[in-house]
This record gives C-alpha cells, structure tokens and sequence, in this order.
C-alpha cells in the first residue's frame, strides 16, 4: 500500500540528516570519480543527481543515491577501453535507458527474493569495511581512495596490508582530531544541555571544531597542522569559462559502437542490482516499516542516470553508506536525501575553498559510527541465537562483502540460504479463505507445513491487500518451519500496520520461539471474543438441530 509522501512534514529532521549525508557523501564523490579515472567533477554531478533529482522520482523514504564504489573498476575500465570519458558517458545514458525499461517491465520485484539475513549480512560487512577503511584516514595515512569497498586494492595491496603500514605514517595531529570528532559524535544526543541543540547535527559540529582546529595548527607552524594532501581536495573554478571546461558532455555518434552498448548493458545490470539490495537494506532500517516500490525505484534510477550522463556525471545507484549514514542521522523521509543533493550543488557554487579545509580524521570519525552502528556485535549475536540456518547464510554473506566485493557476498549468501531449503516443501506457501459470520467476515490465512523465504513476496502481497477495519486471522498450528523473512512481515504487519488501520489480528499456533503466539491488542480482543462465541454458538445450533432431526425421525418411526 503506497502512500502519498509529504515532503515537508519532517524537516526539523530531513535537513540536519540531509547535512550529515552530505559531509559524508562528499568526499566519498571525489574519491570514486578519481579512482574511476573521471574528473572529479562527475562524481560530484553524480551525487547532485542523485540526491536531487533519484530523490524526486523515488518514493523510498531513506534511501541516498549516488556514485558508487562497486562501480569503479568496471568504470576505470570502460573508459580506458573506450579511449575517451565522453564516449563512456554514452554508455551511461545507455544504462538508464535499459534501466527504465527494466522499471516498466516490473524487473524490480526480484527485490523480494533476497532473504533477510542475507540483507543484514550484507549491512554488517559493509559496517566493517567501512570502518577498516576508515582506521588510516583516521590516523593521517590515504592508503586507498576515498569510498574505496574492495580487500584487493589498486595498489595491488590488500585491506590489511593498509593497517599493518598504518604504524609508519600515524599523524599526532590527525589522531588528535579524529578523538575529538568522536568525543563529539558521541556526546551530543547523549549530554543533557546538548539537547537544546538537536537541530544542529553533532557531525557538523565535529567538522567545524576540526576546520577551527588545523587552522590553528597551521597558523602556528605546529607540525600538528594537516597537510593538503590529507583534506577534502574539491576542485575550485576560477571563473564560469573555467567552470564551463571541466564539464564534459557525452559523444552522441558513440551510439553506434557496440561496445558502448556492452558497456551501457553491464552497468545497468550491476548498478540495478546494488540499488536493489540497498533499497531492500533501506527498508530494513526504517523503523516505521514503510516499503518501497522497487519498480519506480528502477525508473527513478534510470532517470537519474540519463541526466546524470548529460551533464558528464558518472553512474549512479543506491549506496548503502550513505543510506545508512542517513537513517544513522534520523532522516524521517526522502527529503533528507534532496537536501544532501542541494549541499552538494551549494558547495560546488558557493564554497569550494572552504570545503577544501575539511580534514579527513574528522570523516573517518563520523564513518567509524555508522560502521558500527551496522556491524554491531549484538547483531552477530542475533542472528548466532537464531540457530544455523539464519546464521551461517548471515556469516557467511558478511566475510564475502568484505572479503570479496558485495555482489558476489550476498550471492554468496543467498546460494547457501538455497541449499538450506532446497529438501524443504515447496508447497503453496497458505490457504487464504473468507468466513461469513453474524459478527461480519473474518479473513482466515493458514499457513503451510513450511514456509521459505521464497514464499516472501506471495504472503507480502497478501497482507498489502487486506483492507482496513479488516478482521483477520492467521494460524500456524500445521506450520512446522516459518522463514525468518516471513515472521518479520508478519509481525510488523500484526503490531504496526494493523494498529494504525484498524485491522484486527489473531495470531494462532506459532511456536514460542517465535514469539509471536497469541499477539492481539486489546480491541482484537473484544472481536475474537465475540467471534469465538459466534462460532460456538453456531455450532451448537447446528449440534440442535441434528438432534432435533433424529427426535423428529424416531417419532416418524414410532407412529
């Protein structure tokens, strides 16, 4: 059920998490576009792009688009391939091409298809990418481009060998700001005499300490003061010619080379399934539960891409960095991630020079807490208490992500989540029925003897469509194994879509580890009551009358 999107209902909070988005998603532009071997410029048009206009046309609420890690060695690649950027730039309006179309054909519902332990494998191995990543910045050391998600780096070395080298390039003044930006991040929702202060995010004000600092440092000739070379590096135009020469536009004659057309399908294909999984990540996180229509998703990153590529911007999806940095920041909607797109233009416009003094210690520092936030080691323990099937799919999708890249993680996953079910019922997942009673219809949903992960998107569908001030019953007693991904749907649908619709559930015979046997709100109670006396009392009357009929044949008999 989609609902209209109000987009200014939550800007006391869309606009400080659109802020902290766009301090994060900053850097992360520039250092893709460089390491994709584009002008650093397209990765900011990108992610102008894809806050502002993906942001538009999308209807998920915490979802930030934008240029993505997971796309530079195909993008490094083609441009070199295709000897010039322009010519890749017909390759990228070729990609948002192929992914509206997907869009239309309705490719996006693939989405319900991915198990939700794999998902959060997927956020927890980001989490701590993220935060192996960002231990060298923290300390003074650029040992890969910024936004860089691979173990094999394009040094040729690896994750590790990077800390390992961190030992021989710390930077007393980098740690310094790095601790107070985390000081900071900390303490400001957390200090009481803070609160009065909520509308100003605690990372904008880590970033500022930190500019006010070096400055310091350097005013002073410290050898605390940080170097260029470890600060945010945003191009600067002197004038609007200039500005004017560093934005490439596409080669419209590349239309006619096939490998354009290779290159275009190749992104298209990967980039929409990265924004698929972030979407599906996305919506995991929403606390309020919403869903997002994967297909106008699609259509939405098509759009963004073709404009994108216009303006000599690089490919675009769906990042969960940012995503989850927004959601970490209370985003409550997608304006949120159209703010963080406006800062982008703003800056690039307006204060480039002043960017340019943003250390990156006091990044790592914002990074280090959404990475944990994700990779939290309650979460590993979740899953761990879930039994085998939930955890070693989990497991093993979140040493692929960080291991190996995050597509080949989560299929990773998702192929031992298969095998898992693969001897398992692949019978109709439930039997949905109406009953009419004196008290009015009951909608009766019994669930089979087992119910996969695969059987996710039939039962999401079913409970989208049930009604308002519906009366519904969902019952379990035959069920032997229900899906983690299915309980999850369930429950949410039982304690928040239905209190807010009025929409009264029973649910009956599931197993106490499930901990969802017997949930009903005190108004269902008052209904199923009733409706447990209505069908006692119907089957005593019929109990009544069949004796009645006997009475009636013996006296028949007897005369």
């Amino acid at each position: 059920m989609t609902k209209k999107i109000n987009l200014f209902a939550n800007l006391k909070s869309d606009i400080p998490a659109g802020l902290v988005v766009f301090l994060v998603a900053l850097p992360l532009c520039l250092g893709i576009a460089l390491a994709s071997g584009a002008p650093p410029l397209s990765g900011i048009i990108a992610g102008v792009v894809g806050g502002i206009v993906v942001g538009l046309f999308s209807n998920s609420h915490l979802s930030v688009s934008g240029p993505a890690a997971g796309l530079t060695a195909i993008v490094l690649t083609a441009i070199t391939d295709l000897g010039a950027f322009n010519i890749f730039l017909t390759a990228g309006l070729i990609a948002g091409l192929i992914q509206l179309i997907l869009g239309f054909v309705k490719a996006g519902s693939i989405s319900n298809y991915f198990p939700t332990n794999v998902i959060e494998g997927m956020l927890a191995g980001i989490g701590v990418i993220i935060i192996l990543k960002q231990i060298p910045y923290a300390v003074g050391y650029n040992a890969d481009f910024e936004g860089s998600e691979s173990f094999i780096q394009q040094d040729g070395g690896t994750t590790f060998s990077s800390l390992f080298g961190v030992l021989d390039h710390i930077h007393l003044g980098a740690v310094i700001i790095t601790a107070i930006s985390l000081t900071i991040l900390l303490l400001w929702d957390k200090v009481p005499f803070l609160q009065k202060l909520k509308l100003v995010p605690g990372a904008l004000v880590a970033v500022i300490v930190a500019i006010v600092l070096n400055e310091v440092f350097t005013s002073s000739g410290s050898s605390l003061a940080i170097d260029a070379e470890h600060l945010v590096a945003l191009p600067v135009p002197e004038s609007l010619a200039e500005f004017k020469e560093i934005i490439l536009l596409p080669d419209f004659s590349a239309f006619l080379n096939y490998k354009v057309w290779i290159v275009g399908a190749t992104i298209a294909v990967v980039a929409s399934i990265e924004t698929l999984l972030c979407i599906e990540a996305a919506d995991r996180m929403d606390e309020q539960k919403r869903l997002t229509n994967t297909n106008v998703e699609l259509k939405a990153q098509g759009i963004g891409n073709i404009i994108s590529s216009f303006l000599g911007g690089l490919p675009l999806t769906s990042v969960v960095v940012r995503t989850s940095t927004n959601n970490s920041a209370g985003a409550k909607s997608k304006m949120a991630a159209i703010v963080h797109g406006v800062f982008l233009l703003v800056s690039v416009l307006a204060i480039p020079f002043l960017l340019n003094k943003i250390p990156f210690a006091t990044l790592a520092a914002v990074l280090f807490v959404v990475g944990y936030k994700l990779a939290k080691p309650s979460k590993i323990m979740h899953f761990w208490q879930k039994g085998k099937y939930q955890f070693i799919p989990f497991i093993a999708t979140l040493v692929g992500v960080v291991f190996m890249d995050l597509l080949k993680g989560v299929a990773l996953g998702i192929v031992i989540s298969i095998i898992f079910i693969i001897r398992g019922n692949m019978q109709r997942a439930y039997r949905f029925r109406k009953e009419n009673y004196a008290e009015g219809n009951v909608i009766r949903i019994d669930l089979a003897q087992e119910v996969s992960f695969l059987n996710k998107a039939a039962i999401k569908s079913t409970l989208n469509a049930i009604p308002e001030n519906a009366r519904v019953v969902i019952n379990a007693q035959d069920t032997v194994y229900i899906a983690h991904d299915v309980l999850d749907l369930i429950y949410e649908f039982a304690t928040i879509r239905a209190v807010e619709e009025n929409i009264k559930v029973k649910l009956k015979g599931f197993k106490k580890a499930y901990e969802l046997d017997d949930i009903e709100n005190d108004n269902n109670h008052v209904f199923f009551e009733s409706f447990e006396e209505v069908q006692i009392r119907k089957e005593a009357r019929e109990q009544y009358n069949q004796c009645i009929a006997i009475l009636e044949k013996d006296k028949v008999a007897e005369n």
